[in-house]
């Protein structure tokens, strides 16, 4: 698959590994961007591995950078993609180079409030066309250029770029990325979803994503 998967990564050695197993043999090019970690991360990387400075934006735009395929999926390192994802992938690849599709968003908890935020953001997506980086991005690097690049952003860099692609450039492809739900078990259900609806508000009042990104710390 002419497929290049590019993961930004800090502190991710609890969820790299898995998230590098789901994806199986499929993709041609593989790059893990790390922006300083010290938890063993680089260790088990088990891919071509850049360091690149702090922040997904900037890490995003170097994987980018140092990669050659035609298409591009931008995936986070507490991302699993279920199985059926290469299907799902090929099938929007072989539609052309116009549209870029995202997976629905799933959490690795049983917990009904987790049932809950799943519902909640496949609400978000089918009314405000607006899916989150951990819902992974699957575009063609032509179509990236087209509108502007991947932008180095410290925060907000999945909401800049589906923003710029527009509701009739998005497809929800048929297939679940499987986010890791400890964020949301540590710092709490609410608080945390709280937290970044107010970051999303405030980003769309034009608060820079420099300033979010302390909150969102």
């Amino acid at each position: 698959m002419d497929l290049a998967v590019v993961i930004p990564t800090l502190n991710a050695a609890a969820t790299l590994p898995a998230t590098l197993a789901a994806l199986g043999e499929a993709p041609a090019e593989i790059v893990v961007v790390d922006g300083g970690s010290i938890d063993g991360t680089a260790a088990c990387a088990g891919a071509r591995l850049l360091a690149a400075p702090r922040g997904r934006g900037q890490q995003l735009a170097a994987g980018i950078a140092a990669t050659r395929a035609r298409w591009l999926l931008l995936l986070h390192a507490d991302t699993q993609l279920a199985p059926g994802w290469t299907a799902a992938a090929r099938a929007l690849m072989a539609a052309g180079e116009g549209r870029a599709g995202y997976f629905r968003f799933a959490l690795d908890s049983a917990d009904p409030r987790a049932r809950r935020l799943e519902r909640r953001v496949a609400w978000r997506c089918a009314a405000l066309a607006l899916p989150y980086g951990d819902q992974g991005l699957l575009i063609a690097r032509s179509l990236l250029e087209r509108v502007g690049g991947m932008r180095p952003l410290p925060l907000m860099e999945d909401v800049d770029l589906v923003r710029r692609l527009g509701r009739g450039r998005l497809v929800a492809l048929d297939a679940a990325a499987v986010t890791a739900a400890v964020k949301w078990q540590r710092q709490g259900w609410h608080r945390r979803s709280a937290r970044n609806l107010i970051c999303l508000a405030l980003y769309l009042c034009g608060v820079p994503p420099g300033v979010l990104v302390r909150l969102y710390r």
